[in-house]
């Protein structure tokens, strides 16, 4: 795993009052904290080195040079973690993480996972730290919600080119051998950067529910077990209809991100899933939406100024059977076409 057991963090309040992680033998210094969810606190942090004259710390360490931060700030994510279960879950997400190599993809510098005592009990807990480059500018959901607040929205161009930058990701991740599925593609997990004068760059994130793509389903008790899995692991308005309702004899792929992918470009125009007016519907049922592709456009207003082409693009990829949904491939092929048609 090449995660080093170490006791200095414990020496640092990493939490309250900020102060000084250790990441192996690379020391950070906490700015500020930039959010958190469950048993996951993410800080922006400062690398400190002891002889900047001569290089070292994360310079030394980090693969590709352009991920190195310019000021030496990064975005660390220390986990706590409560149990067996989860450690096996954190180990996971480092092992599949060091898997990708590409621009679209978030990766990760480094990591540690030590251990802490645990006060109550007195017997050992694990605390897991990652470091990854840090996007300021937040995430896809960030940038919606701020948009709609002002009533702005994607131009078709910007759209089509952060959409055509997450299939560049995902092409990255269903090329390898096996082929992996990120299994929770959506806007919550897509970083922004604002770029003047160009289209924003578009980072997919968050690899703890990526796994092998490829399973058969042979018996109920299959099916049930690998719903039972989506349920906690892909987020309901972007999960694709096979992982609500998986058959007995099945064969699941990649192109359960598909569907997802169809459902955050529609999130990149919309600013929600095609899939949520259910959830505001008496008697709606978001699972039902899903199944059946019951998806509902905007016909008022400036958001109804898409193109239908983009549309069609959508429900292409929405398509309820898992076996006439497009590749990949055949979806940056398609994409290609729109922005030669739609960038003048």
């Amino acid at each position: 795993m090449g995660c080093s057991l170490s006791g200095l963090n414990s020496l640092y309040d990493a939490v309250n009052g900020g102060g000084d992680v250790w990441i192996n033998e690379n020391r950070f210094r906490i700015v500020r904290q930039l959010g958190e969810g469950g048993f996951a606190f993410v800080f922006l942090v400062k690398e400190i080195v002891a002889d900047a004259s001569s290089g070292g710390g994360l310079a030394n360490k980090v693969k590709d040079p352009a991920h190195l931060s310019a000021d030496g700030t990064y975005a660390m994510k220390k986990i706590l973690i409560q149990n067996k279960e989860q450690l096996e879950l954190v180990r996971e997400e480092i092992r599949v993480s060091l898997l990708f190599n590409h621009p679209n993809l978030l990766p990760l510098l480094d990591h540690a996972i030590i251990s802490v005592k645990d006060g109550q009990e007195g017997g050992l807990k694990h605390e897991a730290f990652l470091l990854f480059p840090v996007h300021l500018d937040g995430t896809l959901l960030d940038n919606s919600t701020s948009m709609k607040a002002k009533k702005e929205t994607f131009s078709t161009t910007e759209v089509l080119h952060i959409f055509r930058q997450l299939c560049d990701g995902l092409k990255h991740m269903h090329s390898l051998d096996p082929p992996y599925a990120h299994n929770d593609v959506k806007p919550g997990n897509v970083l922004l950067t604002r770029r003047k004068g160009q289209p924003p760059l578009a980072i997919l994130m968050d690899f703890g529910s990526a796994r092998p793509s490829r399973k058969q389903i042979r018996s109920r008790q299959e099916a049930l077990q690998l719903q039972e899995w989506t349920s906690e692991h892909c987020s309901a308005p972007f999960r694709a209809p096979e992982l609500w309702d998986c058959p007995s004899h099945a064969d699941i792929d990649e192109r359960t991100d598909i569907w997802s992918l169809g459902c955050t470009l529609y999130a990149i125009m919309y600013g929600v899933s095609p899939f949520e007016y259910a959830l505001g519907e008496s008697g709606g049922s978001l699972q039902l939406a899903i199944v059946n592709a019951q998806v509902k456009w905007p016909n008022a207003g400036p958001k109804a100024s898409y193109p239908e082409a983009l549309h069609q693009f959508v429900t292409w990829m929405l398509q309820p059977q898992p076996a006439v949904r497009p590749s990949i491939d055949a979806i940056i092929i398609h994409v290609d076409k729109l922005i030669a048609k739609f960038t003048k």
